[in-house]
């Protein structure tokens, strides 16, 4: 994976999340739910590295939005 950037992390509650799953379905629907609770960049594949077990992903989170798990009134969707 890429090094993270100070441009990543350059104001406070933006993360980087690195996701190690055993295989994409995990990996994406993890994200899935992230993305359903802050804003994150979408992602459109995983990663592995020859030799070692399952895959990678990574996304940018910004938690500066309000947190609304989903089902809640204030939930938008």
């Amino acid at each position: 994976m890429e090094a993270i950037n100070e441009v990543h992390l350059s104001e406070p509650g933006l993360i980087v999340v690195d996701i190690a799953a055993a295989d994409d379905e995990t990996a994406f629907a993890f994200h899935a739910e992230l993305a359903a609770r802050w804003a994150t960049t979408s992602v459109e594949r995983t990663t592995h590295e020859p030799g070692q077990p399952g895959v990678r992903l990574r996304c940018y989170l910004d938690m500066r939005q309000p947190f609304n798990p989903p089902g809640h009134p204030d939930d938008p969707w």
